[in-house]
């Protein structure tokens, strides 16, 4: 600045040439010039402006040939602000402080919003008078704006952060957005309905009178129609990219009049991406302030409201669906529960009318039952309490849930009453190997409870102890602590892992992969003992050491303050009971889980269940798998009179077995304790010893998804609950089949890979020898080329024709050895060619030429038809291999007999037949004659590898031809080859 002041010619200017500049002012420029802070000098009535380098920036495109100058001239808009100040400065003589004030500032041809920090010093000369003013100034401009735009984005998220639904969350974001109407002339937010095909307006800003006019629906699948409402969003549908509009006063539904002028209305559109998926949330239409730079920070800006909207919006859509699904799973469960309590209902018809019949049977002394037929029943009977059980689990836990339960509170002799339901347990504990230890001292008074709920209580505690436990045994405690009776059972199980300890009472929640005694189960039984404890006032807990044991406490206040009134009954006036009947359920679902052990399990062999064997007797060992003693029992009857029966109670078993002695089919259940199916059916599969063991899926769980899921896994077949006996016995003498099968194919394989094996091994012997003999051959015709040039003319007409004779026989073995190393090399990958351009024709008739001698001495007549040159790209050697091989074919299996050669050009190709009138080849030998060591005739006749036609095929194929033998009229066999005259093709 400073070379640009000097440069100047100011004679011109209110300020005059330099030289007569005044001291003061001089002393100004000087301080101005040399200092770093934007300062800035306005002198005289004009206010001849002069600044430094640090005040470049903020004179934009005025400087430099614009900004040297009076203030009217430079910033014309400026002059009457600040001409008032200068004035009042003038005036007062006192230095002002303006920070951050707003100017209309035009630096580049255009209005723009501009902010400042500065102090105008008044300079006095020698008299005291104001001369000139001078002023530090520094633009706040980014500054301003970004506390604004953070203001806004601040208020955007408080705002709409916690909307509850995706209309609330914009209708809140539209309010923060009023309040900058600076940055936000005008909004216009849409919401994207959801089949994605219109866009609806949730609402708009800045729009004043006009605001009914902004279009209420967009219909996006109008883009490409040219409509105006597609039209407006069509750049920025799908490609989450904002668009600039510079008119949207066109796209209003109600334009202004003609005659009435409205300035334009520059816009950015912006889509609302969601934050999951592909589809915009919305669009926010933004008008465009014309005082700020449409790019750079402000469009940033606008961008950082249109995300801070998208994820409003996403999160109030995903509260919102939250809430939704938490609704339909609250009316699900709902549902769930009166389906279960109505179909509970509904069974205990069915099973009450099967179980009163069969006990029937079972007990009628005058009608007894054949012994078979009775283990029948009683496996019903079994099953079918069993059953009864669940349903009844099932439905006093929706009833108590549902809180439908209507109870009967009575003072109850506690300890009395307990230690009559614990003794339900004591035959079954001690058949299970454990002590069941009781701690039931009399109580100081009565506790009101309902008896059959305690019961049920009482029942479950005990039933989950022993399924866990397998060594120890049970302690059952009653005593009273802090007004209440307490209730506990401690077992010595398997324990609870303790992060399952806050779910133990959900209900259907199951501990993964517990050691028990059975995987059955239902997941309720705890739950029920929450839900009926709750109805009596009180609480359940647990407390569980890992490997140690499992300790259940159930707490009841005494007395009856607690308690509904129209609930309570005197003692001794509830409904009748039988405390044997609920027990049998729950003990015999405990003798289910035990193996047999002797005569008292009688009724769960195996002999008798089937009478007549559903498979034939078949030399195979069946592996049963299932936790449940009924079901391996009841397998084991149907198979055992056709194969032999093995049974395991989990996978963890089943596994140890396997691994001693491997079985021929595994039937397995899918869950089980320790190990499920599915976790023995991986170990297995990792296993190459007994990865080939055929398995058996057996499982509850219907429906293709299960089936597809076993058999992804590996299983061979998968069979679904309940089945048939026929269909379990097809499908185990399926898989034995295919195992039988399967082990044919592997030793046949076996059988395959030592004979390809020892082929391999004869054809390097072959090729060995044959490279042996050739040393040993070259010698043998040297020799005989000597002798011959060294015999006279009496020698030579006396040894001429043995000699004669020997070099054919050598000629012969050469032969034999040039074949067999041909076969060796053609049998150990592709035949490499070596083509040439050359005249098939020529080379034929060269062949027939030497063998014509040899075919005249047997008496065979040759005739050579060729017709004219045949050109094309051959390998010259081998095909000389091809037309010797044919040729010495016909003298071998047609002595004496006439032989043909055709040769010819049809199209593309060469076609060579070679004719003969021999023995002929019988069509069942076509084919064979083609394989290596085969010949037409087996009989000793007829010398020879049979590998000349072998040869011939390999070498004619390699050039992309073919050769074929058909029968020739009369009798005699034709060989005819087929040639490209391209030659072999890459």
């Amino acid at each position: 600045m400073g070379r640009l002041i000097l440069e100047r010619d100011w004679s011109g200017t209110p300020l005059g040439p330099i030289a007569s500049w005044p001291p003061t002012l001089r002393t100004l420029v000087s301080m101005c010039l040399t200092t770093r802070f934007p300062m800035f000098i306005y002198w005289g009535p004009e206010r001849v402006q002069l600044y430094n380098d640090a005040g470049i920036p903020i004179m934009g495109a005025k400087h430099p040939d614009h900004a040297l100058g009076p203030l009217r001239d430079v910033f014309p808009e400026l002059w009457h602000p600040l001409g008032r100040m200068f004035d009042e400065l003038e005036r007062t003589r006192q230095a002002n402080w303006a920070e951050s004030q707003s100017l209309p500032i035009q630096r580049g041809g255009s209005a723009e919003e501009a902010y400042f920090t500065w102090s105008y010093t008044p300079v006095l000369d020698d008299d005291g008078k104001v001369v000139g003013f001078y002023t530090p100034a520094l633009e706040t401009t980014g500054q301003v704006l970004g506390q604004r735009r953070l203001r806004t984005l601040h208020l955007l998220t408080q705002r709409a952060g916690g909307a509850g639904s995706v209309e609330e969350a914009c209708r809140a974001g539209l309010e923060a957005l009023a309040e900058n109407p600076a940055d936000l002339p005008f909004t216009w937010l849409y919401v994207t309905d959801a089949d994605g095909a219109r866009a609806s307006l949730v609402g708009s800003t800045g729009m004043g009178a006009r605001s009914a006019a902004v279009p209420a629906h967009l219909d996006l699948r109008a883009q490409e129609d040219g409509g105006p409402a597609g039209g407006l969003l069509a750049p920025v549908v799908g490609t989450r990219q904002a668009w600039q509009v510079g008119d949207v006063n066109g796209w209003l539904e109600a334009p202004l009049p003609s005659e009435v002028a409205e300035s334009p209305r520059p816009a950015l559109v912006l889509p609302l991406p969601h934050a999951e998926g592909d589809r915009d949330l919305g669009f926010l239409v933004v008008g465009l302030s014309p005082f700020l730079n449409p790019a750079g920070e402000y469009r940033g800006f606008l961008e950082l409201v249109a995300g801070a909207l998208a994820t409003a919006a996403s999160s109030a859509r995903a509260r919102q669906e939250a809430v939704e699904r938490m609704e339909r799973l609250a009316a699900l469960d709902r549902a769930k529960t009166a389906f279960f309590s109505n179909v509970s209902h509904e069974f205990r018809t069915p099973l009450t009318l099967m179980l009163g019949p069969v006990e029937d049977a079972l007990s009628d002394p005058t009608e007894p039952l054949a012994p078979r037929l009775a283990e029948r029943l009683s496996l019903v009977q079994r099953n079918a309490t069993r059953l009864l059980k669940l349903v009844n689990t099932l439905l006093d836990f929706t009833r108590a849930e549902a809180g439908r339960v209507r109870a009967a509170f009575q003072p109850t002799d506690l300890s009395a009453f307990t230690a009559e339901l614990v003794s339900q347990f004591e035959s079954i504990a001690k058949r299970a190997q454990l002590t069941l230890t009781l701690d039931l001292p009399p109580l100081t008074e009565p506790v009101w409870v309902d008896r059959e709920m305690w019961e049920k209580i009482v029942f479950n505690l005990l039933s989950n102890a022993m399924k866990f436990t397998f060594e120890g045994g049970v302690h059952v405690r009653l005593h009273i602590e802090d007004g209440e009776a307490r209730l506990t059972v401690r077992d010595t199980g398997s324990g609870i892992p303790e992060a399952e300890l806050p779910h133990i009472f959900e209900r259907f929640h199951r501990v993964e992969n517990a050691r028990s005694r059975s995987h059955e189960g239902s997941g309720i039984g705890l739950s029920l003992v929450q839900e009926l404890t709750k109805l009596h006032g009180g609480t359940v807990g647990v407390t569980s050491v890992l490997g140690q044991g499992t300790t259940f406490c159930v707490a009841v206040p005494l007395g009856s303050g607690h308690l509904p009134r129209e609930q309570l009954v005197p003692e001794g006036s509830g409904p009748a009971h039988s405390v044997e009947r609920s027990a049998s359920a729950y003990v015999e679902e405990i003798r289910g889980w035990l193996a047999p052990t002797g005569p008292e399990d009688g009724a769960r062999t195996s002999e008798g269940v089937r009478a007549t064997p559903l498979l034939p007797p078949m030399s195979a060992r069946v592996l049963v798998v299932d936790d449940n003693a009924d079901l391996r029992t009841y397998i084991t009857g149907l198979l055992d009179a056709s194969v032999t029966v093995e049974t395991a109670e989990d996978g963890y078993a089943a596994l140890q077995a396997i691994r001693a002695r491997p079985p021929d089919l595994v039937l397995s259940d899918v869950m089980m304790p320790r190990l499920g199916g599915f976790g023995l059916l991986r170990e297995l599969r990792a296993d190459p010893r007994l990865r080939a063991i055929p398995f058996v899926l057996l499982s509850a769980r219907a429906g293709e998804e299960a089936s597809v899921e076993g058999l992804e896994a590996g299983a061979d077949d998968y069979l679904v609950k309940p089945f048939s006996a026929r269909e379990l016995a097809a499908r185990v003498r399926t898989q034995l089949e295919m195992a039988r099968v399967r082990r044919e194919v592997a030793e046949l394989s076996a059988r395959e890979a030592v004979l390809q094996d020892a082929v391999r091994a004869r054809d390097e012997f072959l090729s060995v020898v044959s490279h042996e003999l050739k040393t040993p051959l070259a010698g043998f015709r040297l020799q005989l080329d000597l002798i011959e040039r060294g015999l006279g003319p009496d020698a030579h007409a006396r040894l001429g024709e043995r000699l004669l004779f020997t070099r054919r026989q050598v000629h012969r073995l050469a032969t034999v050895v040039e074949t067999l190393l041909d076969m060796s090399l053609l049998s150990s990958g592709p035949v490499h060619l070596k083509v040439e351009d050359m005249d098939l024709a020529a080379l034929v008739k060269e062949e027939v030429a030497q063998a014509r001698e040899e075919l005249c001495r047997e008496g065979c007549e040759v005739t050579l038809r060729v017709a004219g040159p045949v050109r094309g790209r051959f390998d010259r050697a081998r095909l000389e291999q091809v037309v010797q091989g044919l040729l010495s074919n016909a003298l071998k299996y047609g002595p004496g007999k006439p032989v043909e050669v055709h040769l010819e050009q049809v199209g593309p190709s060469a076609r060579l037949m070679v004719v003969d009138h021999g023995m002929g080849v019988r069509p069942e030998d076509r084919e064979r004659i083609w394989q290596r060591f085969e010949r037409a005739v087996s009989v000793r006749n007829f010398g020879g590898l049979g590998l000349g036609l072998w040869i011939a095929r390999q070498v004619v194929e390699a050039h992309g031809g073919s050769v074929g033998l058909s029968e020739t009229p009369g009798g005699g066999a034709t060989f005819t080859v087929s040639l490209p005259l391209a030659g072999p093709q890459a």
